[in-house]
């Protein structure tokens, strides 16, 4: 439990370096991702938070014009058609810091991961 912590400390941390409205949207999709996925790990991986169950589910990042959201290209095809007004890539999408966060989707997007994640936890374990 206290690598766990260790790790809340960082993403504090990480949170800490951003103007005080990007704080706060960073701090709301962290809340959707701890309330969608309340057993993931949370940790720092490619210097952003990230959260993990039975492998990576989601990251997020902040920058000048949006917060990057990393769901895994699975999480962006599952959802094409929703993320389809935002810029992104095969497995990530922006969001604009000048329009507001997509706080549902957000949240099914993280639960369809924690869902296919737990999933092939499960296949893989059944394999042995």
């Amino acid at each position: 439990m206290a690598e766990s912590n260790h790790y809340s400390v960082l993403v504090d941390e990480y949170i800490s370096e951003f103007a005080p409205d990007v704080q706060v949207r960073l701090q709301a999709i962290r809340q959707i991702i701890r309330e969608a996925a309340p057993n993931a790990e949370e940790k720092i991986s490619y210097k952003m938070p990230t959260y993990a169950q039975h492998g990576n589910l989601v990251h997020f990042a902040a920058y000048q014009h949006h917060i990057g959201f990393y769901p895994a290209p699975r999480g962006i095809q599952a959802f094409q058609e929703e993320l389809s007004k935002y810029k992104g890539g095969k497995g990530s999408v922006q969001f604009p810091l000048d329009q507001p966060l997509p706080e549902d989707l957000i949240s099914r997007i993280v639960a369809f991961r924690v869902k296919e994640n737990v999933e092939k936890a499960r296949e893989k374990k059944q394999k042995k």
